[in-house]
């Protein structure tokens, strides 16, 4: 047999392995595929009634479970969507969300509750609960080892929390939650203003006496009842002088001699 003739035979042999283990791929591939056709996953949760998925998802919150709680909720609102839980599955996976830390996503539970059910006689839970995402938003791991004054914390989202307090005391005086929010309120009253007060002070140390006299009498405008209002006052009273405008200080000290008359000694 000549060299030609074994190197021909060779290379067939080779195709010919080649091409088995090609098609073994190709068959043991649409096995698999098959297979996996035969037995797709099923969701345990799609056999279960309301009540069923009402009664899973408060247990899983009940044990701190607030992802699975959260799933849970929000197939029963997809499934039973005019159902008698359908109302109580929004807010609750609101709740959920706010204790899983995703405060982005409680606030858009919270809204769209609030847009479907305007009449619904849990909005000031709505409300409360809105106020409670806001009050402790921006928090982290650190702030609760070393814990920071909330007037170093997200401010923006602190007057949130203190307009859904202050909505819900407004809108219902009698709600088991108005006294919660009453006191958390009075909190974010006096810390708000004193951040207004710290950067009033910052504008006067560098002579941004316009801006600093703004920001004092926002505080005094906005947190009447802090503490922090003898400081905004007495800051009109400086700045005032400052930006020549001796008649606007004056009217300014009177206030503060009317109600805090032993800060208003330094200033005669």
């Amino acid at each position: 047999m000549s060299i030609t003739t074994k190197m021909f035979k060779m290379h067939l042999r080779r195709s010919y392995t080649v091409l088995f283990a090609v098609v073994l791929a190709m068959v043991l591939g649409a096995c698999s595929s098959q297979s996996s056709k035969e037995t797709p996953k099923v969701d345990p949760n799609n056999s279960l009634t309301a009540d069923q998925l009402y009664s899973k998802a408060q247990k899983a919150t009940k044990s701190g479970d607030y992802k699975t709680a959260i799933s849970l909720f929000e197939t029963l609102e997809a499934r039973f969507p005019l159902g008698p839980y359908a109302q109580q599955a929004q807010l609750e996976a609101a709740y959920a969300y706010y204790k899983y830390d995703e405060p982005d996503s409680a606030l858009d539970a919270i809204d769209r509750f609030v847009r479907m059910n305007p009449m619904s006689n849990k909005l000031d839970y709505a409300l409360y609960l809105r106020g409670l995402v806001n009050f402790n938003r921006g928090s982290s791991l650190v702030d609760k080892v070393f814990p920071r004054s909330i007037a170093d914390l997200d401010i923006v989202r602190q007057k949130e929390a203190f307009q859904d307090f202050s909505t819900l005391i407004n809108r219902f005086p009698n709600s088991r939650y108005t006294g919660d929010a009453k006191q958390r309120v009075q909190y974010l009253r006096n810390t708000l203003a004193y951040s207004e007060v710290n950067v009033a002070k910052y504008y006067m140390e560098r002579e941004a006496w316009l801006a600093a006299f703004n920001r004092a009498e926002y505080a005094i405008k906005h947190y009447q009842g802090s503490p922090a209002v003898i400081d905004a006052l007495e800051i009109k009273i400086v700045t005032a002088r400052k930006m020549g405008k001796p008649d606007l200080a004056a009217d300014n000290l009177k206030v503060l001699e009317a109600n805090f008359p032993e800060r208003a000694a330094k200033f005669r």
